[in-house]
């Protein structure tokens, strides 16, 4: 079953200090005023520009291994292989802060406005995250309330083009998910338009499925290794 996905525009602007971390300040560090009032007003352009959508649909474990199979070009060993196979439920994603956001940070760089669109779109990607952690929160909270999972389940995102999934898999990922119906669109070179977006698939179950290590020969090229904080977040 798919359900499009509603979001309070509240919701997905990010604290100040996120995005200024996103920009390289560390917490704690004294801000220059001249920055602190681009963050602001980076933060005010995003509240007035945002156009949230998204997209979730259920599907089984089989329909995810023709998906994931994609144009047959993931890397042979994959943490995504390992983990589909042993979930509970599953369910491909596809959400958005809109087009304008994207539009307006690209008119600033055209017209060398560089400050305020780094700021800009340091904003709506922290913004399109909260959107990715609020959908994946309500959809496993759907699933305990229903009964379908156990409440000590724990839910994990992963997109094409990460952990060696290829991105060439966003092919298979929108066939069935169909996020054109929600303005969401792909070019010929697998990326998303509009380009503050983010698709994948959720995998809920207990929590040693999620574990892994970054042993894997794709793991030495990622730059935040973001996985390392959600499974420390799942406790031993």
């Amino acid at each position: 079953m798919k359900k499009i996905l509603e979001f309070d525009i509240e919701d997905l602007i990010p604290a100040p200090e996120n995005v200024l971390r996103s920009q390289g300040i560390p917490p704690g560090a004294e801000i220059p005023e001249k920055i602190s009032e681009l963050a602001d007003l980076a933060l005010e352009l995003f509240a007035e520009l945002c156009e949230p959508a998204g997209l979730i649909g259920d599907l089984s474990v089989s329909q995810f291994r023709e998906i994931y199979s994609g144009e047959g070009r993931n890397e042979i060993l994959t943490p995504v292989a390992k983990i589909f196979p042993l979930a509970d439920h599953l369910a491909l994603f596809a959400m958005t802060v809109g087009e304008p956001v994207g539009e307006r940070i690209a008119e600033l760089f055209d017209t060398n406005e560089f400050a305020l669109a780094s700021m800009l779109d340091t904003t709506a990607s922290e913004a399109t995250e909260l959107a990715g952690i609020y959908s994946e929160q309500a959809y496993l909270e759907d699933l305990i309330t229903a009964g379908d999972v156990s409440p000590e389940s724990f839910i994990m995102r992963y997109s094409p083009g990460y952990c060696g999934w290829h991105i060439s898999g966003q092919r298979k990922l929108f066939e069935y998910l169909e996020p054109e119906n929600i303005g969401i669109s792909l070019t010929n070179s697998y990326m998303m338009r509009p380009l503050k977006s983010i698709s994948g698939v959720m995998l809920v179950g207990p929590a040693n499925i999620h574990k892994f290590d970054i042993t894997y020969p794709f793991c030495d090229q990622c730059i935040d290794k973001g996985c390392r904080a959600r499974i420390r977040a799942m406790g031993n």
